[in-house]
């Protein structure tokens, strides 16, 4: 592989493996082998998957506590140098700081694309057995209680598959959580995937709440919640008493559009409803 930079300069957004290091892309691996210099998290983690290519390349640090102060840096590399983005793990800019790298850098005109790879957070899904058509990226939850708790009441009612990151020690309390205010839904611990202890445990927030409670757990984790449960129909009185009391203020139309959208049903069976509620009170 080269060891000089003959790619256009710009931003290289490079997704490295979660922990096989096979999972790396030849494509990722030709970028990464010919940047002028790479934006790296951790730069010990990134040496061992350069070693792994057999290239060496300057190494910039890029993290949570120094982005600010390294932005103005990597912007200006930018008009003259390929710069390639990597994170610890995975995808960059998940979980990770650089979002304003590249927003930064596409407002002012340089060139950004994205070599695609792994990610932690689709690959939980995607052994974890519970709905893929429709599912949130929650990132890591707060580590106070309270605070935890508020963002799990955001999150309750959104009718899709959860995602989150957790870590090792905070797990049991977190699943505890969750059962508590999201209700005792399916779900898996999934952790240390594609590495050679990979384990997915599903089971209910409350019996893995227990089990984790018992025996905390190494490595790298994330946590997949399935949605909620379907709400039960409501009952013929709840639609009768609900029509009636927009019948007081409202046509028969405009009652039986407003409670059909509330209780998302046929606007037509609603309004057949309504018609006969009508009569009766006339």
């Amino acid at each position: 592989m080269s060891q000089t930079s003959d790619l256009k300069p710009g931003l290289y957004i490079v997704a490295t493996p979660i922990g096989n290091l096979g999972e790396l892309s030849p494509r990722a691996a030709d970028i990464l082998a010919r940047a002028s210099a790479i934006a790296v998290e951790d730069s010990r983690v990134t040496a061992t998957l350069m070693r792994h290519i057999g290239a060496k390349r300057p190494m910039i640090p890029y993290h949570d506590h120094n982005a600010d102060q390294m932005r103005p840096e990597l912007l200006n590399r930018l008009s003259s140098e390929a710069i390639a983005l990597v994170s610890d793990a995975g995808t960059p800019l998940i979980s990770d700081p650089g979002f304003k790298l590249v927003r930064e850098a596409r407002a002012a005109g340089h060139y950004v694309t994205t070599i695609s790879g792994p990610c932690a957070a689709i690959a939980a899904l995607t052994v974890a057995g519970l709905p893929t058509d429709r599912f949130m990226f929650a990132g890591f939850l707060p580590a106070k209680a309270l605070a935890r708790e508020t963002e799990l009441a955001e999150l309750a009612g959104i009718r899709a598959t959860l995602i989150f990151y957790e870590s090792p020690h905070r797990l049991a309390a977190t699943l505890a959580a969750m059962a508590t205010v999201l209700g005792d839904r399916e779900a898996a611990v999934t952790r240390e995937l594609t590495k050679k202890f990979e384990e997915v445990v599903t089971g209910r927030l409350g019996e893995l709440a227990i089990r984790y409670a018992e025996s905390q757990p190494k490595g790298e984790i994330v946590l997949v919640v399935g949605p909620p449960a379907e709400a039960p129909p409501p009952s013929a009185d709840d639609l009768d008493a609900l029509l009636l009391d927009r019948l007081a203020t409202l046509s028969v139309k405009d009652a039986a559009a407003a409670v059909a959208e509330s209780l998302n049903l046929p606007r037509k069976q609603v309004y057949e409803r309504a018609l006969l509620l009508k009569d009766r009170k006339n």
